[in-house]
């Protein structure tokens, strides 16, 4: 796998591993990380067969993540500008290129809202629990206090810092209790940079950690989730705090037409690294087959007896 950077018509330079070239004929598979992650989220999958299927891969860091650009001084990381770098990054491929597109929590979100404004773009849509958070009910005066004193918290305080890899490992783990040491240790080494002045810090811009203003709405995602018109697969980990709202995830996938759904047993929300064998079989199953849900259906496969 290589790595390139690649100037985006947004203004922003994007850092992205990239497995092959695009050419006529053969699937583009990008593969979009989640919230507070980055494109080593996804090379556990790779490795575990990915990357001898036979398609172009191409997994970016988003803006502010990895080694991508930051906003700098004064910009912000609102929803749509994911979308604009998206869409930008994929007006550097040809435009006869077929594209699948792969989404990870929040990076799902990305990729479905893409999929709804450009229904004829896009050949397949991997949702990986990217049917979006909760959402919430605090009041619009009072979300736009809690990120204005956030963001001011953040540009005065120092970002967290580690002695060392391994204790930076360790963080990645306390917060993801199905984390294997080795594993940690791999994405705590790319995912993180030494401080001039001693440390190690996560690379994702800080300003990430704040409230943003404006809040996650069900009905405005919906719209998106009605107007797409390819092949779906939605997988979920059967371990993940998201099961807890099963009922509010079904309904949010009933406004999505072609979806096959998969629950993958021993694997909670971040399951690229939990069961990266079980998730790049599924890929190469979806992606590689002509055949799709037929329209209207919403199959569920659901382990019996997940452990944990």
């Amino acid at each position: 796998m290589q790595t390139r950077r690649i100037k985006l018509n947004t203004g922003l330079t994007y850092f992205a591993r990239e497995l092959g070239t695009a050419q006529p004929g053969k699937l583009t598979v990008l593969l979009i990380h989640g919230f507070l992650d980055s494109s080593a989220t996804w090379l556990p999958v790779v490795r575990h067969g990915l990357n001898d299927a036979g398609f172009h891969l191409l997994i970016p860091d988003m803006r502010g993540h990895g080694d991508s650009d930051r906003i700098g001084a004064g910009g912000y990381y609102h929803f749509a500008d994911y979308l604009a770098d998206i869409d930008a990054l994929v007006a550097t491929l040809a435009q006869e290129t077929q594209i699948a597109l792969v989404g990870h929590s929040m990076g799902g979100s990305i990729c479905a809202y893409l999929a709804g404004a450009f229904p004829n773009r896009f050949h397949k849509l991997v949702l990986l629990e990217g049917m979006g958070p909760p959402e919430m009910s605090t009041p619009a005066p009072l979300r736009i206090v809690n990120w204005l004193t956030s963001w001011r918290r953040l540009r005065t305080n120092e970002p967290r810092r580690y002695k060392n890899i391994s204790q930076a490992a360790a963080r990645l783990r306390a917060h993801d209790s199905l984390l294997s040491e080795e594993l940690s240790i791999e994405l705590a080494t790319l995912s993180t940079h030494k401080n001039p002045d001693g440390g190690y810090q996560f690379k994702h811009d800080p300003v990430h950690a704040s409230q943003g203003p404006y809040p996650f709405r069900v009905d405005v995602a919906q719209e998106f989730w009605r107007a797409i018109t390819c092949p779906v697969l939605a997988i979920e980990g059967a371990l993940s705090p998201l099961r807890q709202m099963l009922e509010e995830t079904e309904h949010r996938y009933a406004h999505i037409k072609n979806l096959r759904r998969e629950v993958i047993a021993d694997a909670s929300h971040m399951m690229t690294r939990h069961q990266p064998k079980k998730i790049a079989e599924l890929l190469i199953e979806f992606l590689s087959t002509n055949s799709a849900t037929a329209p209207g259906t919403n199959p569920v496969t659901d382990p019996e007896q997940p452990s944990g």
